[in-house]
């Protein structure tokens, strides 16, 4: 899956400040529309994907946090934002 810019989107997350590309690989920017409460992202699934999820239902959530699972949510809706529905 890869990161998409969406209109919405008032923020771009980039990688921390101590990150090793060497360590942990490469650390993209992110897009995230943020209102304070929550950020969210938008991400596009590869045909390869789209395939997999077709055949076995299943998508994975991790997050590189450490001490605790912070509060997160999916969804496979067009959009996520209530006034374009």
């Amino acid at each position: 899956m890869i990161p998409i810019k969406f209109k919405e989107s008032n923020k771009v997350l980039t990688a921390p400040k101590n990150w090793n590309e060497e360590e942990h690989g490469k650390c993209g920017d992110l897009h995230v529309y943020n209102d304070g409460q929550q950020s969210i992202s938008l991400w596009q699934l590869t045909w390869k994907e789209r395939f997999q999820i077709l055949f076995h239902g299943k998508i994975w959530l991790g997050i590189l946090s450490g001490g605790s699972q912070p509060p997160v949510w999916m969804d496979t809706q067009k959009t996520v934002f209530k006034d374009e529905y």
